[in-house]
């Protein structure tokens, strides 16, 4: 068994993690939704064929419960995790972790004192492809990595997504903490973070175009500085209208680069073959499931927390680099 709470619904995700437990057949359940809107959380729970429990407390001390998703509004994680993460217990935290980097210094002391496996909701890196152009990185296929990019954009303001009142938040700054780029640009950090290790230094222009949700950015490109000396573009976007999103890696000796038919690798004077997948990795609620089950090394999951963590902290420090119009440290 896998019993999941869950600690607020109002993420855009909320139905399809319930979606997955309900058609999953190897004993997950949702056992409890709690929410701090109760007509939200009860809608979900009548979904979920579970309880709604309005008391926070219960949910957290009850003895039946394997794990927690938090899917608040992202701003109010810290409360959410200031409370699940002293019981112990797994937590999966919708992305990102937190907005700013005074909240990640009180989750990186939370987590000294705590025995809690946490993870967010990324799950670019654990993907098949992704695998395998880890490995080819790893085995050197690319020769030396100048280079990289990722985009991850639609066209959420244009399609006026949030209008849903359920969604409103998104476009509230005091509850989303930003709007396109950190809603969309976290998951092209945290997969170019984990690929290509830590980011000193980042500029960022980060704006409105579109004018429908004008309380926050709608786009967003970030030029990210590596540790290592690669150096990376990030771009996001509510306002995408079409084009290929995804990872480009540029090596010395071959490129990594994504047509319509998926990733391929090529070198000059070659055409480009397809990459193969190589096995992927459980994200999500798959991730918190295999948790529970002690599925996951520990090792894998230090390395992504870490990961998690840095890119709570370049994305603070792209924010600040759209209002100084200067390159800003990475703290």
């Amino acid at each position: 068994m896998a019993n999941i709470a869950f600690l607020s619904t109002a993420h855009i995700h909320t139905k399809g993690f319930i979606q997955n437990i309900l058609e999953a057949n190897d004993g997950r359940k949702v056992a409890f939704i709690w929410d701090d809107v109760p007509g939200r959380g009860k809608n979900y729970a009548e979904m979920a064929g579970a309880p709604f429990e309005s008391d926070l407390a219960k949910v957290l001390s009850n003895p039946g419960v394997d794990g927690f998703i938090i899917c608040a509004e992202n701003t109010r994680h810290l409360a959410l995790l200031k409370k699940a993460l002293p019981v112990g217990k797994p937590v999966f935290c919708e992305k990102p972790l937190v907005t700013n980097d005074e909240d990640l210094h009180e989750v990186r002391t939370l987590l000294k004192s705590s025995s809690s496996p946490l993870f967010c909701g990324y799950f670019n890196p654990f993907g098949g492809d992704q695998q395998a152009i880890a490995r080819l990185i790893a085995d050197n296929k690319l020769g030396k990595v100048t280079r990289v990019r990722f985009r991850n954009a639609h066209h959420a303001a244009y399609g006026r997504w949030f209008d849903n009142p359920d969604l409103a938040w998104f476009t509230n700054p005091d509850l989303a903490g930003g709007g396109a780029l950190m809603d969309m640009g976290t998951h092209a950090i945290h997969a170019l973070r984990t690929l290509f290790g830590p980011v000193k230094r980042v500029w960022a222009q980060i704006g409105n175009h579109a004018g429908i949700y004008p309380a926050v950015d709608d786009y967003g490109i970030v030029q990210l500085e590596f540790v290592s000396g690669i150096i990376g573009t990030v771009e996001a976007a509510w306002t995408q209208t079409g084009g290929l999103g995804g990872l480009e890696v540029t090596g010395s000796e071959a490129s990594v680069w994504r047509n319509d038919s998926g990733y391929v690798f090529g070198k000059p004077g070659t055409s480009a073959v397809p990459v193969e997948d190589a096995p992927a990795k459980p994200t999500r609620v798959d991730r918190l499931v295999a948790v529970i089950r002690n599925e996951v090394p520990q090792q894998e999951l230090q390395d992504d927390l870490a990961a998690v963590c840095d890119s709570v902290s370049i994305m603070s420090a792209a924010y600040r680099s759209a209002q100084s119009g200067v390159w800003e440290k990475v703290d």
